[in-house]
């Protein structure tokens, strides 16, 4: 007899969630009292101007800060702060111009965390490989240091360390913002493919529009710490839920009309 699905069988589980969460730096106020839900597999993009709380969402979602008041769930559960070492070790973060140590080599950088979860010298040169074919990095890359590489290259290491444990969910903060566009877009399609193959949470965090609707169709738009509206791409464009929605998505530049 087949099983029935039953509502909570058919409601995706949630990865991450935010509830009424709020967050200030002192008399400036990053989130306020937002709600957010991740379900397990999906990919969404947190758009917005600079200082729209874009990054805060991710630093909540890490742990890296707590909130003054609300709570951060994963899988379910209240984050507390005795979990955030298993949190941590099941999520990548990966940020703009990757923030590799600079006396490693890009092998080293990527083994800090298997090191410490005890794999083999074997096990992390073969996840190494993997994941540079993976990224289409040439593999000789692996023994330069970061001052020896591309900007490109450097980021596709970073993609590759916040990777190399196989986590849950992998978290984005502007990880192309500092690329130059030829190498932007190359990587734009890269990491498409990549967040396509692997099928795990992905929350990218960017202000460049076309940017997020090539990597989700979940597009978050925030301003002043606030959700200003959740949903598709033509969803700001036809039906926005704010006059600010509508000047963002008028905001985006394109290349002029070539002259007749």
């Amino acid at each position: 007899m087949e099983h029935a699905l039953s509502d909570a069988d058919a409601v995706p589980r949630s990865a991450f969630a935010l509830e009424h969460a709020s967050k200030r730096y002192g008399n400036v106020v990053a989130l306020d009292d937002i709600n957010l839900d991740f379900a397990t597999g999906s990919t969404t993009a947190l758009i917005g101007s600079s200082g729209s709380g874009k990054s805060s969402v991710l630093r909540l979602l890490l742990g890296l800060e707590w909130p003054d008041h609300g709570c951060v769930k994963a899988d379910g559960h209240v984050l507390e702060r005795s979990r955030l070492l298993a949190l941590r070790r099941r999520v990548g973060y990966v940020i703009q111009d990757g923030g590799l140590f600079p006396h490693l080599t890009a092998l080293g950088n990527l083994a800090l965390l298997p090191r410490h979860l005890g794999w083999s010298a074997e096990r992390i040169r073969q996840r190494a490989e993997e994941l540079a074919a993976l990224t289409h990095l040439p593999g000789d890359v692996l023994e330069r240091y970061p001052a020896e590489l591309s900007g490109g290259q450097r980021q596709r290491v970073a993609l590759m360390r916040g990777l190399m444990p196989d986590p849950d969910a992998l978290l984005l903060d502007e990880p192309l913002g500092a690329l130059d566009p030829l190498v932007r877009h190359e990587l734009q399609d890269q990491l498409k493919l990549i967040f396509d193959q692997l099928g795990k949470t992905v929350i990218v965090v960017t202000h460049d529009l076309a940017e997020a609707a090539w990597f989700a169709k979940r597009l978050v738009l925030m301003r002043k710490g606030k959700v200003v509206q959740d949903g598709r791409l033509e969803d700001l464009r036809k039906r926005p839920a704010d006059p600010f929605v509508t000047r963002f998505v008028e905001a985006q530049r394109h290349l002029p009309e070539a002259s007749p």
